[in-house]
């Protein structure tokens, strides 16, 4: 039991060490080498930006707007209805009307509702360009990003796909303001990390990401029988060599669930999408790079904390009740709330200068420890069950990340 304790307690401090640092030195390198530009007489490359929506009618032209409001001009807009009930297809036709003179603008339009890697295939067919944003209906990217995020591609030409970055934007409730300080001091952080320590990261965010064309037809597309295509999509493009850099300058608002029973939904989809992308990729552990094999091992040591820590707390609440005392540990508490912080004001730094989050927010801290370590334990937990009581689940959606 000691052992097993020790493992539950060691690995989140050590993996938060690793990425705490790795962040660090992503910071420094890129502030000291600066990516290239295009070359002078070399016009921007032609970029199609596929928005597939299903049920989007309220904040499609959100999207479009931000859309219309990048600084790299040389773009199309291919917009998808996924077998829409609502009046998205017409609110397609109507932005259409309003933006076709400032560029080009393609309306496929899906009878029957096949989930987001289908409707990405279809707008894949119709995208003239090189280069694809794939952007989700109910984000707002920030005018600046597709031209940070196309910088990567001039850099390094075996660059398959650049994830942005997502900043939460509904934070009139406990739990949005929640999830801000999740996505600024773990989530960012972690991809910080994992790109400098390995040079990979573990999925691009299907939010606000540019693919290469020419990866995404080696790959043969996206998986459509994928419970989350942003981390396939990643995995595919690691067994074909490719590379997936992390741009954390290019930045889109997002929504995010306001309702706990949505966010365990949404937080069990990513973990149980995780899981397909490790079963189907298990060979990579053993005959993957370096960085791949550490990546997966750190997948499957994720479960098993999962798995540890939920035993453990059954243990920890049997012993009390049965022995009548109450057991706390307070240099352990101690030394996973200092790391914990040391890892947020990292983020916070960052964002606070940019204007992504204010110091009111800070006074949220102390739950947001809880919530993040109990949220994500809830959800690796009941994914797993899922898993392996329906194995062949196929992922639909209700909405591009709000939904299962």
């Amino acid at each position: 039991m000691n052992i097993l304790s020790g493992f539950v307690v060691l690995y989140p401090m050590i993996v938060s060490l690793i990425w705490i640092m790795g962040a660090i030195f992503f910071s420094v390198k890129q502030r000291q080498i600066p990516l290239k530009k295009p070359a002078k007489g070399e016009g921007e490359q032609l970029v199609s930006v596929l928005v597939p929506a299903h049920n989007e009618e309220e904040t499609l032209h959100e999207v479009v707007e931000s859309v219309a409001n990048l600084t790299y001009h040389n773009i199309e807009l291919v917009l998808i209805d996924d077998g829409s009930a609502d009046q998205t297809l017409a609110v397609m036709h109507q932005l259409k009307e309003k933006y076709q003179a400032q560029f080009p603008i393609k309306i496929v339009p899906i009878i029957k509702n096949g989930g987001k890697a289908n409707a990405l295939n279809v707008g894949l067919d119709s995208a003239e360009g090189e280069y694809l944003l794939c952007l989700d209906s109910d984000a707002y990217v920030d005018q600046d990003a597709l031209k940070q995020m196309m910088r990567e591609f001039y850099t390094d030409p075996t660059v398959g796909a650049v994830a942005g970055r997502p900043v939460v934007r509904n934070r009139t409730t406990l739990l949005g303001r929640l999830q801000l300080l999740e996505y600024i001091g773990i989530i960012d952080i972690i991809k910080r990390g994992q790109s400098f320590i390995t040079g990979h990261i573990t999925t691009v965010s299907g939010v606000i990401v540019v693919y290469r064309k020419k990866a995404v037809q080696e790959v043969n597309r996206w998986t459509v029988e994928a419970l989350t295509e942003d981390i396939d999509m990643t995995w595919k493009l690691y067994t074909h060599h490719w590379q997936v850099a992390y741009c954390p300058q290019a930045v889109s608002w997002i929504l995010v669930p306001e309702h706990m029973k949505a966010l365990i939904r949404q937080r069990r989809r990513w973990a149980r999408g995780g899981l397909e992308v490790l079963i189907r990729n298990r060979q990579l552990i053993f005959t993957g790079k370096l960085a791949e094999q550490w990546l997966l091992i750190d997948m499957v040591i994720s479960n098993l904390w999962a798995l540890s820590c939920f035993f453990m707390i059954v243990l920890y609440l049997l012993t009390m009740i049965f022995s009548h005392a109450l057991i706390l540990d307070g240099g352990i508490l101690f030394v996973l709330t200092l790391l914990s912080i040391v890892q947020f004001v990292i983020g916070f730094t960052s964002s606070q200068r940019q204007g992504y989050i204010d110091w009111q927010d800070l006074l949220l801290l102390p739950m947001y420890f809880v919530f993040y370590w109990v949220v994500n334990l809830i959800s690796c937990i009941t994914a797993l069950g899922s898993f392996f009581l329906d194995p062949r689940r196929k992922g639909t959606w209700a909405s591009p990340d709000r939904g299962i």
